[in-house]
């Protein structure tokens, strides 16, 4: 006959693995309908122009997703995301002029090329950190940019660069067969987003998570407990940067025609760590607030005739704010107040209707 402490221990632990199992089919149940929304229903209610910059949102999501990872779990400060997309643009747009590869494989080579890429710009990171670091990886997306500025992109042309100066040799990087129209290349960029998210998850979910985190809590105390911190260090950015480089491929796609001014800034890299930090550095789902705050912000701001330079201004306040008093960003801090404003609104209607029955 089982103890009767046993039996209890045993039906806590079962009603706890039925919480948890509920907990998480809620969650994957709302992410589902949530998703559903976004692929189906929005479209369907918004014009071209709102369609073209949410496939933008997407984009940058996948772009701040790397960043997230990188800065948010293992705490490596890396202000050469923008130049890595622009790298991962480029690589793309020349595949795109030079094969007849399918689109999702060309995605592959630019997010495999650009991981790569992204490792070898690693490597300062296994003896710098912090401030030295951010001023490295800041310096290279200077030097891309200006090298892409003096090789200007592919559009076209023959040869290894594919640049020709003639309109008529210029082309439009090509779409997927699928997804030609904008609103059905919008819903391949939320698909292609989706699936970063949920690379992103596995890895945070399983050893590399637990590395990555121990790293970012204490490099001597991860080093004592047998983690390979050259290892795990490499990864991150190889994974960030592969995330980046499969955002450049659908941006080279999204936009049709690439030029070097219009991606890789150094202020590109220094907005996309502003709202990475605001939308939650902490968090996956801060990667989708960082997207929002980067292009659609901008967008509403355009639509009221206010300049999009108001944008920068609100990111350096937001910024301000988030190291103050909110360091878990947006994703964490506005469900929270939304909570207290609602319990405060409930007292207060309680009282109202208190001193009602008491007249």
């Amino acid at each position: 006959m089982a103890h009767p402490w046993t039996s209890d221990a045993g039906d806590a632990t079962a009603r706890g693995a039925v919480r948890v199992g509920r907990g998480t089919i809620v969650r994957a149940v709302v992410i589902a309908a949530l998703l559903a929304f976004v692929l189906f229903a929005l479209p369907s209610i918004l014009s071209v122009y709102w369609i073209g910059i949410l496939t933008a949102t997407a984009i940058y999501t996948i772009v701040a997703l790397g960043l997230n990872v990188l800065f948010g779990r293992v705490g490596l400060v890396s202000l050469g995301q923008a130049a890595l997309l622009a790298i991962g643009a480029w690589i793309a747009a020349r595949f795109f002029f030079l094969t007849a590869l399918p689109f999702p494989i060309i995605l592959l080579i630019a997010g495999v090329l650009t991981g790569a890429i992204g490792v070898v710009v690693g490597l300062p990171a296994l003896r710098l950190g912090g401030l030295d670091l951010a001023l490295i990886t800041l310096m290279l997306a200077g030097a891309i940019s200006i090298v892409l500025t003096q090789i200007n992109f592919p559009n076209g042309g023959p040869g290894v660069l594919g640049h020709t100066e003639t309109s008529s040799g210029t082309a439009a990087i090509r779409r997927p067969s699928i997804a030609g129209s904008d609103t059905a290349y919008y819903r391949y960029a939320v698909i292609v987003a989706a699936v970063m998210f949920l690379l992103a998850l596995v890895h945070v979910a399983t050893k590399s998570g637990r590395a990555w985190a121990a790293i970012r809590q204490s490099e001597p105390a991860a080093l004592a407990a047998g983690v390979n911190i050259t290892l795990y260090k490499l990864w991150a950015f190889a994974l960030a940067s592969f995330m980046t480089g499969v955002a450049g491929g659908l941006l080279a796609a999204y936009a049709g025609h690439l030029y070097p001014i219009s991606v890789g800034l150094p202020i590109d890299s220094l907005t996309l760590l502003a709202v990475v930090l605001m939308g939650g550095i902490f968090s996956l789902w801060g990667a989708v607030v960082a997207g929002l705050l980067a292009q659609l912000l901008p967008a509403i701001l355009n639509s009221f005739n206010v300049s999009v330079y108001w944008a920068y201004i609100l990111f350096g306040v937001g910024v301000l704010q988030v190291l103050a008093t909110a360091p878990e960003g947006i994703v964490h801090q506005l469900p929270r107040d939304l909570a207290k404003l609602g319990r405060l609104l409930f007292a207060t209607g309680r009282r109202v209707v208190a001193g009602g029955r008491a007249a």
